[in-house]
C-alpha cells in the first residue's frame, strides 16, 4: 500500500539526553504499524536532504519517521571546528537509545515496532544502541555505513534484522561493511548499489537504497510483526 503524504500528522519534538535538549521532526502516517529512527553521519543533520528524502520513501510505505539531531546546536557549532563529536560513537549511541526511550513515553507511538535508519557514522550508533536494547529494536538499515565503529562486541551482540546498504563505487566501505557483516550473527543482509559512492549522489543510486530499505523495514517492522 502506497500512504498518501497528505495523511498523516506531522510535528517538532523535543528528546531529552541527560542534560541536552535534542530538536526531532516526528511523521505519523495514519495506520502505521512501525517507526523508523534516523541516526544521521557525521556533520550532517535531521534535516539532511538524503535523510529526508528516504524518510518520505518510508512514510508512502506506511512507516512513522522520527528524523533527530544528534547533537545540540552548541555541540555542531564546536564539532563543524574541531571534528570532535562526530565520531564520538558513545555519545551518539546513547542519544540514540535516549530517542528510543522516549518514544516508549508516547502514548501513539509505544506499541509501534520500531527499527532504526543509520548514515555513515550514524549507522555505527544504530547498531551499538539495537545491541544495547536487544528486541526492542527489530531492524536495522545502514546507508553507506561504518559498522565497524559500533565495535566487535556490538556487532556480535545485535539481534536486530539488518540490512547493510553500500554504494558499488565505495570500495572501502564495501569492504568494511563485508568485515561488519561476517561479524555479525543477527539475520543480516549486504546490498550493493551499482555505480553509487559514498553518498549516493548518482542518478537513480538513492531510489535504489530507499526501496531497499523500505522493504526490508516494512517487512521485519510490519509483516513478520503481524504474524
Amino acid at each position: 500500500m502506497d500512504y498518501s503524504l497528505t495523511d498523516r500528522v506531522e510535528r517538532e519534538v523535543r528528546i531529552g539526553s541527560g542534560a541536552a535538549s535534542l530538536a526531532g521532526d516526528l511523521t505519523l502516517p495514519a495506520g502505521a504499524k512501525g517507526i523508523v529512527l534516523f541516526a544521521h553521519g557525521s556533520g550532517s543533520s535531521r534535516r539532511s536532504p538524503r535523510n529526508v528524502w528516504v524518510a518520505g520513501h518510508l512514510q508512502r510505505a506506511g512507516l512513522a519517521t522520527l528524523l533527530f539531531d544528534l547533537l545540540t546546536s552548541d555541540e555542531e557549532a564546536r564539532d563543524a571546528r574541531t571534528r570532535e563529536h562526530r565520531f564520538d560513537i558513545e555519545l551518539l549511541t546513547r542519544r540514540l537509545v535516549d530517542a528510543t526511550q522516549w518514544v516508549d513515553t508516547q502514548p501513539e507511538l509505544l506499541t509501534l515496532a520500531l527499527g532504526y535508519f543509520g548514515a555513515s557514522t550514524g549507522s555505527a550508533a544504530a547498531l551499538a544502541a539495537a545491541a544495547q536494547l536487544g528486541t526492542r529494536v527489530l531492524a536495522v538499515v545502514s546507508r553507506g555505513g561504518r559498522p565497524d565503529l559500533a565495535g566487535a562486541s556490538a556487532l556480535t551482540n545485535v539481534t536486530a534484522a539488518t540490512l547493510l546498504i553500500v554504494g558499488g563505487n565505495d570500495d572501502v566501505v564495501v569492504a568494511l561493511n563485508q568485515a561488519a557483516s561476517r561479524a555479525m550473527t543477527c539475520e543480516r543482509r549486504l546490498a550493493i548499489v551499482p555505480g553509487a559512492t559514498h553518498l549516493f549522489e548518482e542518478p537513480g543510486t538513492l531510489q535504489h537504497a530507499a526501496s531497499l530499505a523500505a522493504e526490508w523495514l516494512v517487512e521485519y517492522l510490519i509483516v513478520q510483526s503481524a504474524r
